[in-house]
């Protein structure tokens, strides 16, 4: 089945009444993790307009105190990650795209190749909304593999941010059959920067739509330990975190992202 097959109203309302049959059963796996388990699945993450070098400083050596997965900073600060982490297992992370996803193919390419040359090893790319909207889908599909593929070449791990509080189920279930089909690694719910952030039901939807072929990233609002092991239990395989130390040190934050 093509990826225009399988992005079809007629398809999409099936894996939504599917999905509907699978939040009834009884079946849901639950995850318990450690606290160093926890750690090794959060993005430590910076994204603020007005951050600065010295609490980029800081979020690097975080990360690698606590053994998070990356840190997930603005393309500007990313060679400066690169080389304050070399030296341990916590990976660079950027954005691209961000916030708004509404940039061209071609800018969000020359991002991407910047970014990758700098040192970053994961990348976020932010879908265009609109275009989503407007069921574009040859656009979005063309847009998000030109990324999928650089990403690939290089050995990045590439991420698809759907700002889910914009979007319908079904504009939700479209997104991620076509990442999917594209290649991505990752889809994401949230750039942190929209009108709300994960949900459990969105992360539980993106996880079945994906049919285990796409992890999935949970980002924004995710403040405390019950709620970090919430989004893993929906489905999450990585989450995005300004209040990493907070939700691994028990506490809770009143971060927004």
């Amino acid at each position: 089945m093509s990826w225009k097959d399988l992005v079809t109203e007629e398809n999409v309302k099936k894996i939504l009444n599917d999905f509907s049959d699978f939040e009834k059963s009884n079946n849901k796996p639950i995850v318990k993790l450690s606290v160093q388990e926890l750690a090794g699945m959060i993005d430590h993450t910076l994204l603020k307009q007005d951050a600065t070098f010295s609490e980029i400083k800081q979020l690097c050596e975080e990360a690698m105190r606590f053994n998070f997965a990356s840190v997930c900073v603005n393309p500007s600060y990313v060679e400066s990650c690169f080389k304050l982490i070399k030296s341990s297992n916590v990976k660079v992370c950027t954005v691209i795209g961000f916030p708004l996803g509404a940039t061209t193919t071609q800018v969000k390419t020359l991002e991407t190749q910047e970014a990758i040359k700098n040192g970053a090893e994961e990348l976020n790319m932010v879908i265009n909304i609109g275009r989503l909207k407007d069921r574009d889908y040859d656009f979005i599909f063309n847009d998000i593999k030109t990324i999928a593929d650089l990403s690939k070449k290089h050995l990045c791990t590439s991420k698809l941010i759907l700002e889910t509080c914009l979007l319908s189920n079904e504009e939700k279930v479209a997104a991620c059959l076509l990442a999917k089909e594209a290649g991505l690694n990752f889809v994401k719910t949230s750039t942190g920067f929209s009108k709300s952030g994960a949900t459990v039901h969105d992360v539980a939807l993106m996880k079945f739509a994906g049919v285990n072929k796409l992890q999935v990233k949970a980002s924004g609002g995710i403040r405390s330990y019950e709620g970090a092991i919430a989004m893993i239990n929906a489905g999450a395989t990585r989450l995005g975190a300004s209040a990493g130390v907070k939700i691994v040190s028990g506490q809770k934050s009143e971060s927004s992202y």
